[in-house]
């Protein structure tokens, strides 16, 4: 509904931007730090490396509780959320870690390469929060509706696991016998 209503009534955005709570444009901005300051290469431990993770990863279970909370599919979503999150960590984790990654036993730290994807993975799940968030706003009763909440819950958990397969891989690496090679 909101894609077909930009669609006809490109002027219903500035509407609907106008009437976000403020606090919106504050996370997203925060979000947007978040993703800029991985832009660049970096030194880090692992507990910092899989933080970001876990706290998209509350944020995207939060947003399926709240969005869903009224709903007879938030049981089943979050196996959808689940299993959504377990094949992008499998799937993201195949290929090892990005080629630059590498990890320093004795000081226990990561050299992580700048990668934009983090940031794009960022905004996706903020973006896919927003215009969930103005669906329901329009049309509440769409939360009962199967298709729409278990499309949700895979598309939460899908940019989650993604998200997630990123430190994962990191802890693959770290866990590596030091006469196996790391990543090309």
């Amino acid at each position: 509904m909101l894609f077909q209503l930009l669609t006809d009534h490109p002027e219903a955005a500035l509407t609907i931007v106008q009437k976000t709570p403020h606090w919106v444009w504050g996370l997203l901005a925060a979000l947007v730090l978040l993703g800029v300051s991985q832009l660049r290469t970096r030194r880090l431990a692992w507990r910092r490396a899989v933080a970001p993770a876990i706290g998209l990863a509350l944020f995207s279970l939060f947003s399926l509780a709240r969005d869903l909370s009224s709903s007879p599919w938030l049981a089943p979503g979050l196996l959808v959320w689940l299993a959504a999150v377990a094949v992008l960590m499998l799937l993201g984790t195949r290929s090892g870690p990005r080629p630059g990654t590498s990890h320093d036993p004795v000081t226990d730290r990561f050299v992580v390469p700048g990668s934009v994807m983090p940031l794009l993975t960022i905004l996706a799940i903020f973006f896919l929060k927003y215009g969930i968030g103005v669906e329901l706003a329009m049309q509440p009763t769409l939360r009962l509706e199967p298709a729409f909440a278990l499309s949700m819950c895979a598309g939460y958990g899908a940019l989650t696991g993604y998200f997630a397969a990123r430190p994962f891989s990191l802890w693959q690496l770290a866990a590596r016998r030091p006469d196996t090679p790391a990543c090309a």
